[in-house]
C-alpha cells in the first residue's frame, strides 16, 4: 500500500456529483491540519508538531496534481512552523515564557495593513506571472533532484482577487502566530470564509465543509487568545505597579 498515493483511496465521501474520493494521504493532512489549528488555539506547542506533518503530506499532494505555487507556499509554511516552534519555546534570563499573547500597536496595524494591501494588489494583477514563475522554479528544482516532472499547462487564475487575498493573508497570519499576536486569529476567520465560498463555488465541497470547522476553531480561538491577551495585560499591569 503507497500511502503518500493519491489514488489509494480511503473512503469515498456522496457529495456533490460523483461524490469526492478521500486518499488516506489526504485524510491524514487534513486531521494533522485541524489537530494544529485546535491546539494552537490552546496556545499548545506541540501544535507546530502537527503543522509539520500537515504542510509536509499536502506538499506531497500538491506535487501529485501539478499544483507547484501551492507546494512553493508549503514550504513556506514548513519553515514557519519551524520557526514558530523555536520561538514558542524560547526562554528569556529570568527562564520565563519569552512570548505573551498580545494585540499589535498602532503602528504594527498600520504596517501590516499597508503592506498586506500592497501585495494583494500586485499579486492580483500578476497571479498568473507570479505563479507561473513560481511553478517554473519548482520543477527546476524538482528536476535537479532527479524527478521526471515537465511543466504543465497553466490555465488563467479563477479568482485573481480571492486567490491574492488567501495567499498573503495566510503568510500574513502565520507570521502573526509565531509571535502570539491575537490578529491571527481574526485573519484566518476572513480566509476561512473566503476559502468556504470558493470551494463550493468550485463544488470541492469537503475542501468547503473542511474550512467550515476551520472557521469555527479560528473564531474560537479568537476567543481565547483575546481572553488570554486581556490576563497577560492585566498581570503586567499589576506587576509594574508592584515594581513601583
Amino acid at each position: 500500500m503507497d500511502f503518500f498515493d493519491i489514488d489509494n483511496i480511503l473512503v469515498h465521501i456522496p457529495l456533490g456529483t460523483g461524490g469526492y474520493n478521500l486518499s488516506y494521504i489526504e485524510a491524514i493532512g487534513t486531521i494533522a491540519g485541524l489537530l494544529c489549528i485546535w491546539l494552537a488555539s490552546q496556545e499548545k506547542i506541540i501544535n507546530y508538531l502537527f503543522g509539520l506533518i500537515n504542510v509536509s503530506l499536502f506538499a506531497v499532494i500538491f506535487f501529485q496534481i501539478q499544483l507547484y505555487a501551492s507546494l512553493i507556499l508549503q514550504i513556506f509554511f514548513f519553515a514557519a512552523n519551524i520557526y514558530g516552534w523555536f520561538a514558542w519555546s524560547r526562554i528569556n534570563e529570568q527562564k520565563q515564557i519569552a512570548l505573551k499573547i498580545r494585540w499589535l500597536s498602532l503602528k504594527q496595524m498600520v504596517i501590516v495593513a499597508v503592506i498586506s494591501i500592497f501585495a494583494i494588489l500586485v499579486m492580483t494583477f500578476n497571479i498568473d506571472q507570479i505563479f507561473g514563475y513560481m511553478a517554473k522554479a519548482a520543477v527546476l528544482v524538482l528536476q535537479g533532484m532527479g524527478s521526471n516532472i515537465t511543466l504543465p499547462d497553466l490555465q488563467p487564475d479563477a479568482f485573481p482577487f480571492w486567490d491574492s487575498v488567501m495567499t498573503v493573508l495566510s503568510i500574513v497570519a502565520m507570521i502573526l502566530m509565531t509571535r502570539k499576536h491575537v490578529e491571527n486569529w481574526l485573519i484566518w476567520v476572513i480566509i476561512d470564509v473566503i476559502s468556504v465560498v470558493i470551494y463550493y463555488h468550485q463544488g470541492v465541497l469537503a475542501m468547503s465543509l473542511q474550512y467550515i470547522i476551520l472557521t469555527g476553531i479560528a473564531l474560537n480561538g479568537t476567543r481565547l487568545w483575546i481572553n488570554a491577551a486581556k490576563h497577560d495585560g492585566l498581570n503586567a499591569t499589576d506587576s509594574d505597579q508592584k515594581a513601583m
